[in-house]
């Protein structure tokens, strides 16, 4: 049978801690996002 060579690494916890203007950035770029589906092909319009 095969060895496994890999180690297992205590997985550790990174917290993070965005700014509040790139959460208000990634929100207001989602509300502005709309996808259109037609014969198949998908299009990504960003309505300002």
């Amino acid at each position: 049978m095969a060895k496994l060579y890999s180690k297992k690494n205590p997985q550790k916890e990174v917290k993070l801690n965005p700014k509040d203007e790139t959460i208000k950035f990634i929100l207001d770029y989602s509300k502005a996002l709309s996808v259109i589906n037609c014969n198949k092909m998908k299009f990504e319009a960003l309505l300002n």
